[in-house]
């Protein structure tokens, strides 16, 4: 799937993406990856459902979903190079993403932000209705260096 609009590239070929460039947003500039290895970052690109914004070759934008196709998916990794925030390049993203034929049909999707809630609520994602049902094993700064 791909898909040109006002200068860019939307697509889900996993051969356009640059895992360095990716690799370098995650770990010194997201703040859920901070210093994340470059092998975690391949390893996850090579097993999930990745989406690049690419502005003449140059990434400038990810996403990844997390899925098993059938039932469930789980968003993680979006980002957009500050200097091309803006530009609605996030909301265009989301609406390709979520008419992809792989997530179609599945009966959850998630996704955890801190600090993005009103652009997904805009693609009906809400408050979970009981958070209490829901655990987690939480490694605190898994790439952190080892003294």
């Amino acid at each position: 799937m791909e898909i040109a609009d006002s200068g860019f590239i939307f697509s889900d070929d996993k051969q356009k993406i640059d895992p360095a460039t990716v690799h370098h947003y995650l770990s010194t500039q997201s703040y859920w990856a901070q210093n994340v290895p470059l092998e975690v970052v391949k390893k996850s690109i090579e097993n999930s459902l990745c989406f690049g914004i690419y502005k003449d070759t140059k990434q400038v934008g990810f996403a990844r979903w997390i899925t098993d196709k059938a039932t469930f998916a789980y968003l993680a990794d979006v980002y957009v190079e500050e200097i091309y925030r803006g530009q609605g390049l996030s909301k265009k993203l989301m609406s390709l993403m979520l008419f992809h034929k792989d997530l179609q049909g599945l009966r959850r999707y998630m996704l955890g932000t801190v600090d993005a809630h009103g652009l997904y609520a805009q693609f009906g994602f809400k408050a979970i209705d009981h958070p209490d049902r829901l655990m987690a094993i939480v490694i605190k700064d898994p790439y952190k260096a080892e003294s």
